[in-house]
């Protein structure tokens, strides 16, 4: 995969965005700053207001066609004059002040709402949200439906839908601020701004694929930034215990991607050439185990190899076997086998053996993955129903149900400092329990080993590849992911 960089003084100073404007006949320019370290963009406006037949923000848009998902955390620096100045996601027609438009809007006053004009100069409507005061707004177009989602303080989110409102195919998508007073400026702050081409109603799963972005999410401050992207299929980022580079699979090999240069460089797996996105660093950060399928048409199986390279020593005698985690002391692997067409977890020497069955229940049992101090296998099942998180002792007893909620959840992550498990959660109304697919609208959810409620730190398009395998880093700082999307960003490294 080579690397190349893209860089302009637009881009240095529009972040992804193709431009910025006053609309309407404001009094004071709005402006932006770009902060490329952080990702961040901070957008000052003014305006007497958007609503009637007319409006007046500063706005920083994309020119976009098709379906999109357009997301943002944001927030608004300092107490503001006006109870209804606004920050918000916006879709319009044209920079007209009177254009068709449909925004996800935060007033000062917590008022969250869709509002959205149908025909040029026509009074402004709303669609009040029951939630107040949200700090992450997503906004959707789907041919001429429009769904806002929005969330406050790490929750799941609440959505209002639209249906029937005609923009064109052509339109201007993304940020804007308005004062709500002719007279005052106001600022906001917009943090993991995203614009997600999704996956087309006519891809055919696992044979066709869309881009990739890989990720990095700061657990204190919750901003993530992309460090990488694709045209292609890259999965599952393990971070290397030096803490300065990672590890995913790309079209059947293994890439190790080094954070300081941007650039990946393939890793030697000998005659393991058709590696999936199950493989997992020892605790020492010396070997990784690998999944490959066996031959040409073979079942999954498992293989152990130098963490920079080498011929691979075969682990399972037959397959499917996933590899998942490796114990502490590196002498033995845990994985998700298929035996007598039931998957459940398994574990063997790490230097091949005899399997043991640590689980017996019927219905998939997956992700198992050994806390630091080597006491539990914490992994993921559906036996009570949705897929949740589950826990058992590292010989395979006392299984116990840790999450129960109405999503499927999938591949708890625990930080080494055992402090905190990270997982995928799929909603029940897109996904099978028993599936993890590409190409859906999923959450990175976050809680206490010790128990207590889950908070969402990460909203997303991805799925199948986002979070697979263990993905913090040394110092349960920060985790990587892979999120999805056509590619739209010319301004990161994007590997051929």
């Amino acid at each position: 995969m080579a690397v190349s960089q893209f860089t302009s003084l637009s881009a240095q100073t529009l972040g992804i965005f193709d431009g910025q404007t006053d609309v309407g006949k404001v009094k004071h320019t709005g402006s932006l700053q770009y902060d490329p370290k952080t990702q961040q963009y901070t957008v000052s406006g003014a305006g007497a207001n958007m609503w009637f037949g007319s409006d007046e923000f500063h706005f920083v848009w994309k020119k976009m066609k098709g379906d999109f998902i357009l997301r943002t955390n944001a927030r608004f620096l300092g107490k503001g004059t006006e109870l209804h100045r606004k920050w918000g996601l916006m879709i319009r027609s044209s920079l007209d002040t009177n254009a068709t438009h449909v925004n996800g809007v935060v007033h000062g006053d917590g008022l969250t709402s869709l509002q959205y004009r149908k025909t040029p100069g026509a009074v402004t409507e709303e669609i009040k949200s029951a939630l107040t005061a949200a700090d992450v707004v997503q906004l959707e177009r789907k041919g001429d439906t429009f769904t806002l989602s929005v969330a406050k303080d790490g929750q799941t989110f609440i959505s209002e839908k639209l249906d029937n409102l005609s923009l064109g195919d052509e339109v201007y998508a993304g940020l804007f601020v308005c004062s709500h007073n002719a007279d005052v400026v106001e600022k906001a702050v917009f943090s993991n701004v995203r614009i997600a081409v999704p996956a087309p109603d006519t891809l055919v799963a696992y044979r066709q694929y869309i881009g990739s972005l890989l990720e990095i999410l700061d657990i204190n401050t919750l901003n993530s930034t992309i460090v990488y992207q694709t045209p292609g299929s890259i999965q599952a980022p393990n971070w290397n215990t030096d803490g300065r580079s990672l590890i995913y699979n790309a079209d059947g090999l293994l890439y190790q991607f080094d954070l300081g240069n941007k650039t990946p460089v393939l890793i030697n797996t000998g005659i393991a050439k058709r590696n999936n996105n199950d493989h997992v660093l020892s605790f020492d950060g010396k070997m990784l185990a690998i999944s490959s399928g066996d031959g040409e048409k073979g079942a999954s199986v498992g293989y152990v190899v130098p963490r920079t390279g080498g011929e691979p020593t075969r682990i399972n005698k037959v397959g499917p076997s996933y590899m998942h985690g490796w114990s502490p002391d590196g002498k033995h692997l845990v994985f998700t086998g298929q035996r007598n067409n039931d998957f459940d977890i398994y574990r063997v020497p790490a230097a091949g053996g005899e399997e043991v069955r640590l689980t017996t229940a019927p219905g998939l049992d997956d992700g198992p993955e050994y806390t630091p101090d080597g006491k539990y296998i914490y992994f993921n099942s559906v036996r009570s129903g949705l897929m949740q998180i589950w826990r058992m002792k590292a010989d395979g007893s006392e299984q116990t149900q840790i999450t129960n909620d109405q999503f499927n959840n999938w591949f708890p992550h625990i930080s080494p400092d055992g402090k905190w498990i990270v997982f995928l959660t799929f909603l029940k109304e897109e996904v099978e329990p028993s599936d993890h697919p590409f190409y859906k609208r999923v959450y990175l959810r976050l809680m206490p080993i010790s128990g207590g409620p889950a908070k969402v730190i990460a909203y997303l398009y991805g799925g199948q590849g986002t979070i697979n395998t263990p993905s913090w880093s040394p110092d349960s700082k920060r985790i990587t992911f892979i999120s999805n999307s056509k590619l739209l960003y010319p301004i990161f490294p994007v590997g051929k």
